[in-house]
């Protein structure tokens, strides 16, 4: 019986209940996590016509080795728990709607002149965080606007340390959208006061404070407190002003989120729109392999955006069929501890939204796969020119990095279709001798990887991916080097070496026995150089952070020819750094292993510190 029958028939004796499913590889883990209304019918789709499966579900099939189950009493309590787990597990499978941009706070210095800025993360200094946010352009423009508002310095000077009442103030004084507080023109007190009113303005929202200032000069102008009353004037025309420069693209979209994708070929883009206020406070993107566009899989990947995420808004607008509206409605409600409205709009403003959102995605997949084709013609003229058999789908490159022999390292980097596939990226620590010999320290490199695959060649994962190529940093003697070790391991990768000029560019690919150039092929040398660029790059910030981690490294193992082995023998004679410093040639050539012209540049480095 074939995994896929034997499998079939585990699914088909499932309870026909809800629960969540936990599909795994080989060696057990977990590469996907799904929920579903009845397990016996779900979990059977998977293994029995796999012709009518798109790309990725045919992908994750042929790597599933077991399964497991959980059930629950509900769709509701299914879609709970398979968010939970897969925030757990990160399965592979899963559309995990990752991004890189973190959380975002504004910072309020609370001690003397005040100030409030963006920042990117918290830092134990005694000042006063509000956020998280998960969005930067709404961090940044509300403080902007603030600052604009309440005519406080963009500059970035200290005060009370930088006020000098004979400065002359910048551009911003003269436009109206700072106090002066460098050049003596406003108080510490009504500074902060400022600070006070841009905090309400950026936690109360434009509409609040609005309303709170009109409040206030109606009541100054009863009062005949007229003064007062223009000034209040001011304030409201300096907000309504300095906000209309945002694009202010749905009125009634206080606190709305909308939700739209698009598929093209075999991707599919996400388009996240969030809306506060009215103002379009982000949008988000995100592409990933193409989906099915059920009703099912929108629902948990817009589950999985919040579970991730959280900042649950009051209103939600997606583009699925209404039968799924109540489960998502439940979710988000209970996991925002409030009510949170989750419709499908059929006409007017909002459903303009959702098309923008479409039209958004449709623009972004189409740059992106524009930019990846591109990718994939330099591919296949790489294939060609190295008369590879396979489609260079993935390449794994290595350079080595060490300061005369001391601290020697190894970095790979890995592309995956043109792309830098960071999260593969991995680190050596060469072990196996000491010194400086780039070809043994390759060979120890590959053969520690090439170890790793063997330890699990199925996993498909890391070290679990055999390469469609490997490239060097080095010309035939690396290639050599590592060539043996390939065939000893019985590894069979095309390898070849990336051969640099005087200028330090990509001049040539290294075979044994043969250069071939690249500098006629555009788009092979743009890749091929942008592969050696990031392995060095990634190489040299290892050996670096390594290095800076000793304490002799800022001082001595800088120095032209010294290592950290001479580093220590140079202490163990002198002591201190400054005895090294003052030290004359004949002391230290004195010193074991330290030659003349070793000496030399000592004395060269420290004349120069000097001068």
């Amino acid at each position: 019986m074939t995994k896929l029958k034997e499998l079939h028939k585990k699914a088909t004796a499932l309870p026909e209940q809800p629960g969540v499913y936990l599909m795994k590889n080989r060696s057990g883990a977990i590469i996907y996590i799904g929920k579903a209304k009845n397990l016996k019918n779900r979990v059977s789709q998977y293994f029995g016509n796999v012709s009518g499966h798109t790309v990725k579900v045919r992908s994750m099939v042929e790597n599933v080795h077991d399964f497991d189950y959980i059930i629950v009493g509900s769709e509701f309590e299914a879609l709970v728990l398979e968010c939970s787990l897969i925030k757990q597990n990160k399965p592979k499978y899963n559309i995990l709607l990752k991004d890189d941009k973190g959380y975002y706070y504004i910072r309020h210095k609370t001690d003397g002149w005040q100030s409030i800025s963006a920042v990117k993360q918290k830092a134990d200094d005694g000042a006063e965080y509000l956020g998280p946010y998960t969005a930067s352009e709404y961090v940044s423009n509300a403080v902007k606007q603030a600052l604009d508002i309440y005519l406080l310095p963009h500059c970035g000077k200290t005060f009370p340390q930088d006020i000098s009442k004979n400065a002359r103030p910048c551009l911003n004084f003269y436009i109206h959208l700072c106090a002066g507080a460098c050049c003596g023109k406003i108080t510490e007190a009504e500074h902060n006061a400022n600070v006070a009113s841009a905090l309400h303005f950026i936690t109360d929202g434009k509409a609040e404070t609005l309303k709170r200032l009109r409040e206030e000069m109606a009541r100054a102008s009863e009062e005949t407190a007229f003064e007062k009353a223009a000034k209040l004037r001011d304030k409201i025309k300096a907000i309504e002003k300095v906000t209309q420069r945002q694009h202010v693209v749905a009125k009634g979209a206080k606190d709305l989120d909308i939700f739209g994708a698009q598929s093209l070929n075999e991707k599919t883009c996400l388009c996240v729109l969030k809306f506060r206020e009215g103002d379009l406070a982000a949008a988000d993107t995100f592409i990933f392999d193409r989906i099915e566009q059920t009703a099912e899989e929108y629902t948990d990947i817009i589950s999985s955006y919040y579970a991730a995420r959280g900042d649950y808004p009051s209103r939600v607008g997606v583009d699925i069929p209404s039968e799924e509206l109540d489960l998502l409605r439940d979710f988000l409600s209970e996991s925002a501890g409030r009510k949170v409205e989750v419709f499908t709009p059929k006409a007017g403003e909002n459903r303009a939204l959702i098309e923008m959102a479409h039209k958004n995605a449709q623009e972004k997949l189409a740059r992106v796969l524009a930019f990846d084709d591109k990718k994939k013609a330099a591919l296949h003229e790489l294939q060609e020119l190295l008369g590879l058999d396979r489609f260079p789908e993935y390449i794994e490159s290595y350079d080595i990095s060490n300061t005369g022999g001391e601290e020697n390292v190894g970095g790979m980097v890995v592309f995956r279709n043109g792309r830098p596939l960071k999260k593969n990226y991995r680190k050596f620590k060469i072990k196996s001798f000491e010194g400086q010999d780039d070809f043994r320290s390759l060979a120890e490199v590959l053969d520690r990887r090439i170890g790793e695959y063997y330890l699990d060649p199925d996993s498909g994962e890391g070290f679990g991916v055999k390469p469609d190529l490997i490239l060097l940093d080095g010309g035939e003697g690396q290639v050599s080097a590592v060539k043996a070790v390939l065939e000893a391991r019985g590894f069979d990768v095309p390898l070849f070496g990336l051969v640099k000029d005087g200028k330090h560019r990509t001049r040539a690919i290294a075979g044994v026995g043969r250069e071939i150039a690249v500098n006629d092929n555009r788009s092979v040398f743009t890749l091929v150089s942008e592969i050696q660029e990031e392995v060095h790059r990634y190489a040299i910030s290892f050996h670096r952070s390594r290095r800076d981690k000793n304490p002799l490294a800022s001082s001595l193992t800088v120095i032209d020819g010294v290592g950290e082995a001479r580093a220590r023998k140079l202490m163990v004679k002198f002591k201190t750094v400054s005895r090294v410093a003052d030290a004359t040639m004949e002391e230290l050539t004195s010193v074991p292993g330290i030659d003349r012209k070793t000496a030399e540049n000592i004395c060269e480095y420290f004349r120069a510190q000097k001068r």
